[in-house]
This record gives C-alpha cells, structure tokens and sequence, in this order.
C-alpha cells in the first residue's frame, strides 16, 4: 500500500535521504517537503532538498515549502556534524524555486484536505508540526501517522549529555507535540547509535554500486562520517533515513515499546531530555519508541534504493 507523506525537515546529509526513501520507495508518495529550522542555515536547507528532489529525477513534482526561520521561544543552534548538508560539494543549482506558501499553512491545509490519510515523518525540530497544532489543535487527529526522528531513550545525546539535536533545538515545540495526541512513532538517537551506524567497509559496497544515486550518497555523506570518526563513532549515522524507512517498512521494526514520553524545557543541565517511562502505571503511554529494527534488513533496503537508476 502507497503511503502519502509529507517530510518536515532541516535537510543536510542523512535527510537528504530520507527524501530519497520517501521519492525512490515504491510504497512511497512524496506528496511536499516542509522546512524547519535545524541543521545549517536555513535557505541552504530549502537548497539541499531541491538538489535531492533534483537527483531523485522529480524536479518540479514535489513542492518545497518553507516554514518556521526559528525555534519557537529560543535561538537557533546550528549541528556542527554536516558541513553544509550537501557534501561542501559544488553541484549544479537545482532547478525548482520553493513555494511561497509557508510550511505550516501547507501542513494545515493537505492534511485538512485528506484527513486520515497523510503520514508525516519529522525528521527535524518540531518547530512546524507544533505551530501546527497550535493554529489547530484538532491537527493530530486528522493526521494518519506521526514518525519522530528525535530524543534519547534516557541516554546520552548528540549535543549534550542529556540531550538528542532535535530535541533539543525546540524542546518546546517537541513537548506541545508530544502532548498534542498524536500517538508518534519515535526513533532515538540511542537506536541509531545501536543500529543504524554504516561503518567505511558498507559504504563501500555502496560506492561500488556506481550509479547517480550512489554518487549522490557518498558525496553528502562523507562529512558526517569524518565528523563521526573524530567522535568515536566508527561509521555514519542514520537516523533520518532510518525513520523514514520504518513507516513504508514496518516489517523491519523487531521490537517496539508503547512508553510515556515527555521533554524537559526548564533544565539548566537536562534542555532537551526526553524522559521515556515504560512504566504503564505511571503515565498513560502517548508515543511507541521503536526498540530494535532488523539492522540488516535496514541496509540492504537502502542499498536496493541506491542501487536503482535516477528515475527508476
């Protein structure tokens, strides 16, 4: 079954894709991209994901909107692990313009127009989804399935010791959200951390599939992977893709926990923390928090993906 999504995203490196999942997959429809304020500056985001659009063969097709320039209450805080999120490569400039709806009017009015039947998988801050449900919030409802890149299972982060990136950015926007109703799926850092890091052996096999697709990869990839190595980290992380995969393959989650999860705002030390109670009793579960996914299963998917010409 096609599933129609809209993608929220602070697009640089792995984003990217997850673009490619959501245009490539073919139980996927890439129905928008919506822009959020996260990685790199804010127009090279919008950039980045007109390039993918680009490389996946759908200039044109799908409608690039820009959304909120900002977190909600608090300044932006660039991702130091991306260069500019393309690689620091000098491609052709892409060949669509952005639209001049913004993001959140976007969101509101697709989802309006199809209730039930959009997924959305926010693959940055939750800056747009929570101005969504600000402006409506019967928005949650109307949406079919929520999937979250965001968060640690009460482990440590990206940026701090308490805290993922995104979370982090907008710890506001992510607890609106995670209050709102929307039943979310979410990956965590710590998954991605235990399961989806590519070390230089498998991406290699990617470099040697030899197609546009796998250039596209290997060139935006190969900041984080130098960034990661510097970190103790042996390979590229994989979250945002990862995210993406697991709405049009369920299949490849092995185990996953209904959980109560919440974000903290106040802390001098905690901004950010996501505190995931499996304890029923405690707090009424509001998101599943995806456990273990089939680490293999995840790669050769991908590598099917990039294996495929431009406009296959």
């Amino acid at each position: 079954m096609t599933r129609r999504i809209i993608i929220d995203t602070d697009t640089a490196a792995d984003d990217c894709f997850a673009l490619l999942v959501g245009m490539c997959h073919p139980d996927a429809h890439l129905e928008a991209v919506t822009i959020v304020a996260g990685n790199v500056e804010f127009d090279q985001q919008i950039e980045n994901a007109l390039l993918t659009i680009d490389m996946a063969g759908r200039a044109g097709k799908v409608p690039v909107h820009p959304g909120c320039r900002r977190p909600m209450l608090r300044p932006w805080h660039r991702a130091n692990a991306h260069g500019d999120g393309k690689g620091n490569w000098d491609f052709p400039r892409p060949a669509g313009r952005p639209e001049t709806e913004h993001a959140v009017e976007a969101l509101l009015r697709m989802v309006n127009e199809s209730p039930g039947e959009i997924d959305i998988v926010a693959i940055g801050p939750l800056t747009n989804i929570a101005a969504a449900v600000v402006q409506d919030p019967e928005f949650p409802q109307k949406v079919r399935s929520l999937f979250v890149m965001g968060g640690c299972d009460n482990s440590v982060g990206n940026v701090t010791a308490a805290a993922e990136y995104n979370f982090y950015v907008d710890p506001e926007a992510a607890r609106i959200v995670l209050r709102s109703g929307f039943q979310p799926t979410i990956v965590t850092w710590t998954l991605t951390l235990a399961q989806a890091v590519w070390s230089r052996e498998r991406l290699r096999a990617i470099d040697a599939l030899d197609t546009p697709r796998a250039e596209f990869f290997s060139i935006v990839n190969r900041p984080t992977l130098e960034v990661n190595e510097t970190r103790g980290i042996r390979g590229s992380t994989h979250p945002d893709s990862l995210t993406a995969m697991l709405l049009v393959r369920p299949d490849l989650v092995t185990r996953a926990s209904r959980c109560y999860v919440d974000v903290e705002t106040q802390g001098e030390l905690t901004r950010g923390y996501s505190l995931v109670d499996r304890r029923s009793e405690r707090h009424a579960p509001n998101a599943t928090v995806v456990d273990e996914i089939d680490a293999e299963g995840f790669f050769a998917a991908m590598v099917e993906l990039l294996s495929k010409g431009r406009n296959a």
